[in-house]
Order: structure tokens, then sequence, then C-alpha cells
């Protein structure tokens, strides 16, 4: 084992912001413990992580791997060798940086990395942030040590002598931005006068809610409203020109999302487990309106376990039509639900996340 000061450390997680984000805040949280600690992610090639976490400021290798589609594709017959190619990587990867604890927050690449990495008793955390896990994730938690999770029920999945529920990591600026409301203001050059709503897809964008927004538009600046739409970089070129619109704001992404929560009245989002648990922090009237298009459907599961607090609205995405403009009016309509939504939401925050898991960490490490 390293000498305190030096950890060497692996993170795997990836495909999509919600594993990503949640792997550099946990990076962070332990660089801050551990300045002299070495740092190294594993992502999947091609895949956003290989961006965002240079961006970041520590170093990653990417392994050949994706998915296995749900439907029988081509693509599916190249599983097999992507995943023989990435476990040999894995295992190179491992020997050469020889890390002390490695952890993984789901993703394809999480899979080959912690398979190798717990073979070679390497001590592991997993953390997952869905309220139903992946099929990696379920696969892995036999071997891995600890499992961090964000919901109750997850020993249905998992051996519960494992699990600790520490809540998802989430972006530390969004603690205060109760402060930041003035500021956020005057970044997006907002009205005052007027309501705003944010509008988030997931990083990618989601084509189904941009329809919805552009279809309803009109509906939603006649509640004397204005818009921040985060569009998604995929569809950018095609919803740009509502940026022409009197208080309609277009962007692909938002590097500042602490201003745009702080911004906002009310939220429409996605339910991915990562958006969840901050909008719980943000705590903000939202209407969910979860993708069917994931794994076990579980952005409807994450989005459940808040609408059955009575902390948030849900509309399935095929109900949009006939259901959007009746819930959004009546929702506008009444300060008085405004209100519980948003305490309800704030109810169900778990604020501490990160640093539970850095504990968890650092207790590995310290075995």
């Amino acid at each position: 084992m390293s000498t305190k000061e030096t950890y060497r450390i692996i993170l795997s997680g990836g495909g999509t912001g919600g594993h990503i984000y949640p792997a550099i805040a946990i990076a962070n949280e332990l660089k801050q413990r551990f300045p002299e600690a070495q740092f190294l992610f594993v992502g999947a090639k091609d895949r956003m992580e290989m961006d965002k976490v240079p961006q970041a400021g520590y170093d990653i290798e990417g392994l050949w791997i994706s998915g296995i589609q749900r439907e029988f594709t081509l693509k599916n017959l190249s599983f097999p060798f992507k995943l023989i190619s990435s476990l040999i990587k894995a295992r190179k990867i491992i020997n050469k940086f020889k890390p002390d604890v490695v952890i993984g927050t789901g993703g394809f690449a999480s899979g080959p990395l912690l398979q190798v990495a717990t073979s070679k008793g390497i001590p592991s955390l997993i953390q997952e942030q869905n309220s139903y896990p992946g099929i990696t994730n379920k696969l892995l938690s036999k071997k891995a040590n600890k499992i961090c999770v964000a919901y109750d029920g997850l020993d249905r999945f998992f051996p519960k002598e494992k699990i600790i529920k520490t809540g998802n990591p989430v972006r530390q600026g969004l603690l205060d931005i109760d402060t930041k409301k003035e500021q956020a203001q005057a970044n997006f050059e907002l009205s005052k006068d007027k309501k705003t709503l944010f509008v988030l897809g997931g990083s990618l964008g989601a084509k189904r809610i941009n329809e919805l927004i552009e279809k309803e538009l009109d509906f939603i600046l006649a509640h004397n409203m204005q818009v921040i739409w985060q569009c998604g970089k995929l569809y950018f070129d095609q919803y740009k020109i509502y940026n022409n619109t009197k208080h309609v704001q277009v962007h692909a992404f938002i590097n500042q999302m602490d201003l745009a929560y702080a911004a906002s009245d009310v939220i429409i989002s996605r339910a991915g487990a990562s958006s969840v648990s901050e909008l719980c922090i943000v705590g903000k009237p939202v209407i969910f309106i979860p993708s069917p298009n994931v794994a076990e459907d579980h952005q409807t599961k994450n989005a459940m376990a808040i609408v059955n607090e009575k902390a948030a609205l849900l509309i399935k995405e095929d109900e949009l039509d006939v259901d959007f403009e009746n819930k959004f009016s009546q929702l506008m309509a009444s300060i008085e639900k405004q209100n519980e939504l948003s305490e309800n939401i704030k109810k169900l925050a778990l604020v501490h996340a990160t640093k539970q898991i850095a504990d968890e960490v650092e207790a590995l490490l310290q075995k």
C-alpha cells in the first residue's frame, strides 16, 4: 500500500453526464484530502468523458467498449470482441498504474475495469446513481467491497451488508444557489418581471422534449414566462432559430448550471439519476418527463420516487400531447402547489453525498 500522500486512484464511469460528473466530484473531493494522490480516469472511446474529464484536469484512458442494444442489431455482433479488447486493455492499465483503489460510477467502461481490479484483489467501490441498477453494477456488486446508493430498497439487487446510502454527488456550486438569483438573472439577461422556465433534456439533449417545447412555446410564453432551453448539442442547429424569439434563449449546453437553476422558477427535466439528485438540492417545482428509452425504464422509477412524496409532477412521453397544457397551466396558476412541490423536494436532498462517498473510499485506502 502507498503512503498516505501518494495514493493511486482509478475512477471509471461515462457515456452520459450522469456517470461522468459524479466521478469528477468524487475525484475533486479526494484530491482535496490527498493533494499528492495520482488519479486516472478510464472511459469509453468516442464518448463524452473523453472531452469532459480532461476539461476537469484529469488524465483519461479510453476502452473500446459499448453496451448491448436491446433489439438485435449488427452492432451486437461486435460486443464480444469489444469486451475481450477492453478486458485486455483494462488489465494493462491496472498493471501499469497499480491503483490502491478503484471507483466505478456506472457506464460501459466501468464493467471491464472493475472486473479486472476485483479479480486482482484491489479494493473497489461502486457508486450506483439509480433507483434501479443496470446489469453492469448488478454483476460487479458480488465482488465490490462497498456500494454507495442514492435510494432505499436496493438490497433487492445488491448484498445488503455492502450498501451505504449516501445520495449522488452533485456539483458543489448548487449548494448555495439561493444567494445567486440576481447574479443569474444578470448572467442570462432575464426580465425580473417574468417567471423563468428552465428546460433541460440531459447532457446530450432530448428529442421529444425539444419537440414539445417547440410546439408549446407560444402557450408557455402566454403565461408571462421566459425560457432558458438547453436543447443539447445534437439539436442546436435545429432549434437555434428560436433565439430570435423574444424571451426565449436556446443553448446547446450550459456550463454554469448553478446559475441556470438559480434563475429558474419552474423546471422541465429528464429524470436521470444525477439530474434528480441535483433538483432535490435546487428545490424548485419540477415537471419530470422521463426517457422511456433507457434500460429497465429506470428514469420513470427515479422520478416516481420523488412524485410519490408529492415533490414533483410527472408526464409520460406518450401522454404529453394530452396532459402537458393542463398540468402546466394548473401548476403556474397555483402558488400553493409550486410551494408544496418546492418544500417537499428539498426534504429529499442528500447534500453530503460526495463527502460520505470519499469517507468510504478513504476507509478502503486505510485498511
